[in-house]
């Protein structure tokens, strides 16, 4: 039988897109991390808010733009921007998950169950503070709804702020949230920071009684965050000498062990290396820092009811405290 013959000026058929408006779950997965990328501006910049390497990034970028069969953004030497058919399939997909998250509120409403993901962004070293409140509320949430997927990341107070407002994190725990007036805030804990020197520091064989004012303004600091207070810190600040800066604890205690530079540390971070006599405070006028941690959320219709869930075991475990302390 032979083959039918194809005229010499037949156009050629157009390339048909791996995506034929049937949405897999390859899909939603690929546009949450094109989402993020959007959301933080770049390959680089969304690779802790995803846990994803910035080669594996884009392949997943690659690979959705393959099933779309379209550019949605630009990334090179000249830096990352979204294209205009990028711009579109971005609100789309805001669109899309806040459809799912209506949709999976519904279902729980309809069952009487609590489900879903509850991703919660925390700030770095969140646990040297042991049994808080927050321990004992993601016990209490995981026991009694045990449908619900529980996702944590570990971020800096900026990016923590970042994932809520974006919809990335479902809530978050950071210190003095910065936007208010767009999220919920309440408060948690306290935490304590002390000033610290390193053993190669030249304050640190020094006696206490011998460290002054100008002991303080002559040494090189690391910046603080605006976040953290205290009367005798604001009237020493703006005398003191800032010449590095760290956003984690971790870099933060590595610079001040190099014996180059003196800075703030939380008491219970920095107590197993004052125990070793890697570390010692500087004990001037009892000058430390406060910093409150909040628990911070920005409800959709979608996220509602697991916010409201976590925010009611968080507030029982609180008055519970409080009954306990009288």
């Amino acid at each position: 039988m032979s083959r039918p013959r194809i005229p010499a000026n037949a156009r050629p058929l157009p390339r048909v897109s791996g995506f034929q408006g049937r949405i897999a779950e390859v899909d939603l997965r690929l546009l949450r991390v094109f989402s993020s990328v959007a959301h933080h501006g770049g390959f680089a910049a969304a690779e802790l808010a995803l846990g994803k390497s910035k080669s594996s990034i884009s392949i997943d970028i690659a690979a959705l733009e393959d099933r779309l069969n379209m550019v949605l953004c630009h990334r090179g030497r000249s830096g990352f921007a979204l294209t205009r058919e990028g711009e579109g399939i971005l609100d789309a997909t805001a669109k899309l998950f806040d459809e799912i998250e209506l949709f999976q509120q519904r279902v729980n409403d309809v069952s009487g169950t609590v489900s879903g993901r509850f991703c919660l962004y925390l700030t770095d070293n969140i646990q040297i503070h042991g049994e808080t409140v927050l321990v004992r509320a993601i016990q209490t949430l995981a026991s009694r709804y045990p449908a619900i997927e529980m996702e944590l990341h570990s971020a800096s107070t900026q990016d923590v702020e970042l994932a809520v407002h974006n919809g990335t994190a479902t809530a978050g725990v950071t210190l003095t949230p910065h936007q208010p007036s767009e999220m919920d805030s309440i408060p948690l804990f306290y935490e304590r920071s002390n000033l610290y020197c390193g053993a190669g520091h030249p304050l640190f064989e020094r006696a206490d009684h011998t460290i002054d004012h100008p002991s303080l303004t002559n040494a090189r600091m690391i910046s603080v965050s605006d976040a953290a207070s205290s009367p005798s810190w604001e009237e020493l600040q703006p005398s003191m000498t800032f010449a590095a800066r760290a956003d984690h604890i971790d870099a933060r205690a590595l610079l001040i062990l190099s014996g180059e530079y003196i800075g703030f540390l939380p008491e219970l971070f920095a107590a197993q290396l004052v125990q070793r006599g890697s570390l010692r405070r500087i004990d001037f006028n009892d000058l430390h820092l406060v910093s409150h941690f909040h628990f911070v959320t920005r409800p959709t219709p979608g996220n509602r009811l697991l916010v409201e869930t976590f925010r009611t075991i968080l507030m029982e475990i609180s008055e519970n405290d409080l009954k306990l302390e009288r």
